[in-house]
């Protein structure tokens, strides 16, 4: 059941760090997409924001 629910949340996280015009847009939604995520599936909000907002920032680079 973890499985799932990280995998879910997972698709969350890099569906919404995808929103955003510029790097930091986008990392801003990915960092708040993170920290919900991760509240939600309870794991660090802290860790959550960063990742989220990781995958926010490079989200961009990777579809050039």
């Amino acid at each position: 059941m973890f499985a799932y629910k990280f995998a879910a949340g997972a698709a969350l996280l890099l569906t919404l760090a995808a929103c955003g015009d510029t790097d930091l847009e986008r990392g801003a939604t990915g960092a708040a997409a993170g920290a919900v995520t991760a509240e939600l599936l309870g794991g660090n909000v802290v860790t959550g924001a960063v990742l989220g907002g990781a995958a926010g920032v490079i989200s961009d680079d990777i579809r050039r």
